[in-house]
């Protein structure tokens, strides 16, 4: 069976370009890259309506009402999980916003307890919203790769288009960006997986 494949974009340049080649590699590629460590995953969480939660359908653990995931957020977030699981993708530290949301991706995903960073949160709903200092922060952020296991970061849109706005068109909720090194002595976007994608990954 010819394996599935996904899409890649390949940058031939550091993170300070807004430039950026592309080519379709086959999922092994990027499967066996996470499998070593030493990537940065970005992700978006998963999906989630606009509406707070009532009454009747907030979560035991949400006392304040805030977004929560919806079902398809709930079911892609612990699929996603179990896949990094099985194809044994280690991940290490966990950054989260602090967002009920954010952290309601990483609990159902099972991924170490994330540490909850103010520069992840959201601001609004609008790009403008997310400030210079937040878009610093999560461009510094993916050139630390850690040694023999990934980082895996949870934030929203606006924080993901401010920073990585070349890489980051159409990124859907849960999509992610992997961030690795590009064999020249920078860091460069390896794959976007959107977070269904993850079980049809095969080593």
């Amino acid at each position: 069976m010819k394996p599935h494949a996904i899409t890649i974009c390949l940058s031939v340049a550091a993170l300070s370009l807004t430039t950026a080649s592309a080519q379709t590699l086959s999922n092994d590629a990027l499967v066996k890259a996470l499998q070593l460590g030493g990537q940065v995953i970005v992700m978006r969480h998963a999906s989630s309506p606009r509406e707070t939660p009532d009454a009747k359908t907030v979560n035991a653990d949400n006392p304040t009402h805030e977004r929560q995931l919806d079902q398809t957020g709930q079911t892609t977030a612990i699929a996603m999980g179990k896949a990094l699981h099985q194809l044994q993708i280690p991940i290490g530290q966990v950054f989260s916003s602090p967002t009920y949301r954010a952290l309601e991706t990483a609990h159902l995903a099972q991924f170490p307890k994330p540490i909850t960073v103010a520069e992840l949160s959201e601001n609004g709903q609008s790009m403008a919203a997310t400030t210079d200092t937040q878009s610093e922060w999560l461009k510094k952020k993916v050139t630390v790769l850690p040694k023999g296991t990934n980082t895996l970061i949870v934030t929203h849109l606006p924080n993901i288009t401010r920073a990585f706005p070349q890489w980051s068109s159409g990124l859907a909720d849960g999509e992610a960006l992997v961030f690795g090194p590009d064999g020249k002595g920078s860091i460069t976007l390896l794959g976007r997986v959107k977070i269904e994608d993850w079980p049809k990954l095969h080593p």
